[in-house]
């Protein structure tokens, strides 16, 4: 145990010496190894797990991270829902429908990322708004957030879920289904959003440029961790943070890590990105502050919660009462 600590110690005093330093050296790390079973998927606002893994952040900080990688996001939020994963990346919409159903309770603990502009309403030549929709065929994974958001956007255009067409299939069947034709628009996010917009005459009706706040990705780990392993719950949060500063220190590599992930060319990782914006600590804290705007997890929360009722999701409505653990993020801060 000695020779560890000491080890762990020299580490940490030569990554003071230079930009290694705001990877992070948890007193967690003296003491138990946590185990964790994550998931998470190819969205590029949870590919930084990896980069935590491969550069010993986790390790530093007192936790051993298993990584389970989830080609289809649905698998993740299923296994999560099972209680075969400790931890799980998903959006709000997922946990939403997650806790709606028989599912292991599970917290909301951070905030990876917000949408502001990764997902699009995309239409056809001839198709010039939203109003032009009505009674149109749109095509949408009704199991993805794009189905939440296609219904904010009918709303803010007097319209609603009924006046289109509605053409359910997963989001790379959809954008095929737009590109040959078959449909006169469809709703997906990046990087299918590209291959729908080499549509000739296509463009995008709207994006979550406009609505900034609508979707979200959180981390979301099993209430069973949280009563029972609160510190290795915090040792995640912390991590995600020391792991997104190590990220904007070393770009060039970061940017090599990720991208092979995500199986895209380094050079092409950035526009792969477009679209999609990192929440700070200090967004994280004021998402979690209690509030009356979509700024606020709580108030976006409800409003995810209602749709799920009014879309015939579920006929039971989820209990957003004690889903937001924030005091991990606060705590992160200090």
């Amino acid at each position: 145990m000695k020779t560890r600590r000491l080890l762990t110690g020299l580490l940490c005093a030569v990554s003071l010496l230079g930009v290694g330093a705001i990877a992070g050296c948890s007193s967690v790390a003296s003491g138990p190894i946590y185990k964790i079973t994550m998931g998470y998927g190819s969205f590029p606002g949870w590919l930084p797990w990896k980069v935590a893994e491969e550069q010993g952040i986790f390790r530093n900080n007192g936790i051993d991270v298993q990584l389970k990688y989830f080609d289809d996001p649905k698998d993740g939020k299923d296994a999560m829902a099972s209680g075969a994963l400790d931890a799980n990346n998903q959006t709000l919409n997922d946990t939403l429908t997650a806790i709606g159903d028989d599912a292991k309770p599970q917290k909301i603990v951070l905030v990876n990322d917000t949408s502001t502009g990764a997902n699009q309403i995309i239409a056809r030549d001839g198709i010039t708004n939203v109003a032009d929709l009505k009674g149109k065929r749109v095509a949408v994974d009704k199991d993805l957030v794009d189905y939440y958001f296609l219904r904010l956007v009918l709303r803010n255009a007097r319209l609603s879920l009924d006046d289109v067409d509605l053409v359910p299939m997963r989001t790379d069947s959809a954008t095929a289904a737009f590109v040959g034709g078959k449909v006169d628009a469809v709703v997906n996010h990046i990087p299918l959003t590209a291959a729908a917009l080499k549509k000739p005459g296509s463009s995008a009706l709207a994006t979550t440029a406009e609505y900034p706040n609508a979707c979200s990705d959180h981390l979301v780990v099993s209430a069973d961790m949280i009563k029972n392993s609160p510190d290795a719950v915090q040792a995640l949060v912390n991590s995600w943070f020391q792991t997104l500063n190590w990220i904007k220190a070393h770009q060039d590599e970061a940017n090599e890590i990720l991208a092979e992930r995500a199986g895209v060319d380094a050079a092409d990782y950035d526009s792969y990105t477009a679209g999609l914006t990192m929440l700070t600590l200090q967004q994280n804290i004021d998402e979690f502050t209690p509030g009356v705007t979509p700024k606020n997890l709580n108030f976006q929360a409800n409003d995810i919660a209602d749709f799920i009722v009014d879309a015939g999701i579920s006929q039971r409505r989820p209990s957003v009462s004690d889903l937001l653990e924030g005091r991990f993020v606060a705590a992160a801060a200090q």
